[in-house]
C-alpha cells in the first residue's frame, strides 16, 4: 500500500464532494489503508487509517469518534453539517486527527473507490498506461513543431518512450532508434564516447552535439530529465536541415519540465481524476486551492496569476477545433514550464488556462504578458490557429486566485472582440469590462423605462436609427453617411425618440439609460433573428 496525505484523497473527489475542516496535525502519521467504522464499532485500531465513519452525523457520531480517538487516525470523513460539528472538532484537534466533512447527499461508496484509488493503486493501470504515452507522443509532436525538429522522448535505459512523426529528414541512428525502440547499442557508446552523456548528467541546461557526416549523425539537441537528482531519461532533437533556431533551448527546458512532470505522475502511480479538474479546484476557493498545492507541491505563498486564452470564432468552429485545443494547451504547457516549472495548464470553461504561481509582484506583469505573447504567435505560426488572450490581475498568493477568476474571464471577453491574436491585460479594457459589468447587471434588473423600451420593440427602424446614432457618437451627418440616409431623416428619428420617451439625449443620466436599453435590444435582436 501506497501512504498517502488526505490532501492527495481530497484532490481526487469531485468539487463540492466534501472539504477539510481541520487538517491533520503535522506529526500525524501518512495514510496507509483505510477502514470503514460503523458507529456500533467497538475496540477499533485507527492508527495510520483513513476512517469513513458511517451510520451516524453530526452531534451523534462523539460516541463513536472518542472510541476512535483512543488509536488517533490521521483523518475521519464524515457526513453531517458544519454547525453540528464544533464538539467533534475539538475532539479531533485534540488528538491531532483531522476532519473531512462530506456532503450528506454523497455517496460513501465513491468516497471509498478514490481512496482506494489512492491507498491501494492497482499496478500500471491501463487507463494511467495509455494516458501517459498520449501526453508523451503529443509532447514530442508539439516540441518538434515549435523546434522544426525530430524528436525522441527516451527513459533512463534509452528505450524509447515516444517520438515525432516521422520525416524523410531523418538519420540512421533516429530511424533505428524508433524501429527497435531504443537506441543501438553502437551509437550509445559513439554518443557516450563524445562526453554527450556525462554532459548531459553533469548539468540541467540543453547540450548541443555536433552532427558527425562519416558516422552518419546529423546535429542533436538533448536535454536529460530529472527528478531530485535522479536522472529519469532524455530528450533528444534531431535537426531536419535548416539548423536549430535561436529559441530551441528555451523549448527544449519547457518540454523537459512537462515530460519530467509526466514520468514522475506515472511513477507514482496517481490517479487520472486529479488530471481532469486541476484547475476548477485551485480556483475554487482557498480550502481546494490548499489541498491542491499541498498535493502537486506548488508554492502557495507568494503572488500568483490567472492566463486565460481563447481561440478565435472560425478556430471553434473548425471540424478539428478540438484537436487544436488539445495542441494548444500542449503548446502553451511547454511555454509556461519553460517560464515557471509548477505552473499548471488545463481547460477552464472551454478555454486554455494557465495559473502561474510564485511570482515577484515587481517583474511579473511584463513577464507574463510576454509569456502569453509568446505562446499566441507560436500557436498562430505552429498551428495554424490565431488564439488570443487575457492576463488576469495578480493575486496575493495561491489561494486567494479565485477573487481574480471572474474578472479574467470578463477580461477575455472583451479581448475576444479585439483585433485577433490581442493580448491583453485589465488596464486595456478597463472601461468596457465596467460598461459590459453595468449591461450584465441591467439584464438581470426588473426595471425599465417603459415608454423607451416599447418604442425599441415596436419600431425597429427608429430603433437601428438610435443605436448607429449612439455608435456615431452622437454624430448625425456620420450616423447619415453610415446608415445611407439623409441626415434629416436622423434628425427626425432622434427628435421623434426624444420626443416619445422624453428623454434628453444631452443628459450623461439620461444617455446612460437609453444606452444600456439600446445594448439590450441590439442583442435581443441579434439572437431572435438568426444572428443577422
Amino acid at each position: 500500500m501506497a501512504a498517502v496525505t488526505v490532501d492527495d484523497i481530497l484532490s481526487d473527489l469531485p468539487l463540492g464532494f466534501a472539504s477539510l475542516i481541520l487538517r491533520p496535525a503535522p506529526s500525524a502519521p501518512a495514510i496507509e489503508r483505510f477502514l470503514i467504522v460503523d458507529a456500533d464499532d467497538e475496540a477499533i485500531e485507527a492508527a495510520k487509517a483513513f476512517v469513513l465513519l458511517i451510520g451516524v452525523r453530526g452531534r451523534s457520531a462523539l460516541p463513536a469518534l472518542r472510541r476512535l480517538l483512543k488509536d488517533p487516525p490521521p483523518v475521519v470523513a464524515l457526513k453531517g453539517q458544519r454547525e453540528d460539528l464544533a464538539e467533534a472538532e475539538e475532539l479531533l484537534r485534540a488528538a491531532g486527527s483531522g476532519l473531512l466533512l462530506v456532503d450528506p447527499a454523497a455517496d460513501w461508496d465513491r468516497l471509498l473507490s478514490i481512496a482506494k484509488d489512492r491507498i491501494q493503486p492497482r499496478s500500471y493501470q491501463s487507463e494511467v498506461l495509455t494516458l501517459l504515452e498520449e501526453d508523451l507522443f503529443a509532447i514530442a509532436q508539439t516540441t518538434a513543431r515549435l523546434t522544426s525538429s525530430h524528436v525522441l522522448i527516451e527513459d533512463a535505459a534509452n528505450k524509447v518512450l515516444a517520438y515525432s512523426t516521422v520525416t524523410n529528414d531523418i538519420d540512421e541512428l533516429r530511424k533505428a532508434s524508433i524501429l527497435a525502440r531504443r537506441g543501438p547499442r553502437k551509437y550509445e557508446l559513439l554518443l557516450k564516447d563524445l562526453g554527450a552523456y556525462r554532459e548531459l548528467h553533469r548539468t540541467r541546461q540543453p547540450v548541443r552535439v555536433p552532427e558527425r557526416p562519416q558516422d552518419g549523425l546529423r546535429e542533436r539537441a538533448a536535454i536529460a530529465l530529472f527528478a531530485g537528482d535522479r536522472i529519469m531519461g532524455y530528450i533528444w532533437l534531431q535537426e531536419t536541415g535548416g539548423g536549430f533556431g535561436p529559441d530551441v533551448e528555451y523549448v527544449l527546458t519547457g518540454s523537459a519540465a512537462r515530460v519530467s512532470a509526466e514520468l514522475i505522475r506515472y511513477r507514482n502511480q496517481q490517479s487520472v481524476h486529479m488530471r481532469e479538474d486541476r484547475i476548477a479546484r485551485i480556483l475554487s476557493g482557498p480550502a481546494e486551492a490548499a489541498a491542491s498545492a499541498h498535493s502537486g507541491k506548488i508554492p502557495s505563498e507568494r503572488p500568483a496569476a490567472l492566463i486565460l486564452i481563447g481561440l478565435s470564432d472560425a478556430d471553434s468552429r473548425a471540424d478539428d477545433a478540438g484537436l487544436k485545443h488539445g495542441e494548444l494547451a500542449n503548446l502553451a504547457s511547454i511555454h509556461a514550464a519553460a517560464y515557471k516549472p509548477t505552473a499548471v495548464v488545463g481547460q477552464f470553461n472551454g478555454d486554455t488556462a494557465m495559473i502561474v504561481p510564485d511570482l515577484q509582484s515587481s517583474t511579473a506583469e511584463s513577464g507574463l504578458r510576454s509569456l502569453a505573447e509568446a505562446i499566441v504567435r507560436d500557436a498562430r505560426k505552429h498551428l495554424g490557429i490565431t488564439p488570443y488572450a487575457a492576463v488576469g490581475p495578480l493575486a496575493p498568493d495561491l489561494l486567494s486566485l479565485h477573487t481574480v477568476t471572474r474578472i479574467t474571464e470578463a477580461l477575455l471577453a472583451c479581448v475576444g472582440t479585439a483585433e485577433p491574436g490581442t493580448v491583453a491585460g485589465v488596464e486595456d479594457f478597463e472601461a468596457e469590462i465596467l460598461y459590459r459589468e453595468a449591461v450584465r447587471n441591467f439584464h438581470s434588473s426588473p426595471f425599465r423605462h417603459r415608454s423607451l423600451a416599447a418604442l425599441l420593440q415596436e419600431d425597429a427602424e427608429l430603433a437601428e436609427t438610435l443605436r448607429a446614432y449612439f455608435d456615431a457618437s452622437f454624430d448625425v451627418a456620420e450616423c447619415a453617411r453610415r446608415m445611407k440616409l439623409h441626415k434629416n431623416t436622423v434628425y427626425y428619428r432622434v427628435a421623434k425618440a426624444t420626443r416619445v420617451t422624453g428623454l434628453n439625449f444631452g443628459s450623461p443620466r439620461d444617455t446612460l439609460v437609453a444606452l444600456l436599453h439600446l445594448q439590450e435590444w441590439a442583442s435581443t435582436s441579434y439572437d431572435t433573428s438568426g444572428r443577422k
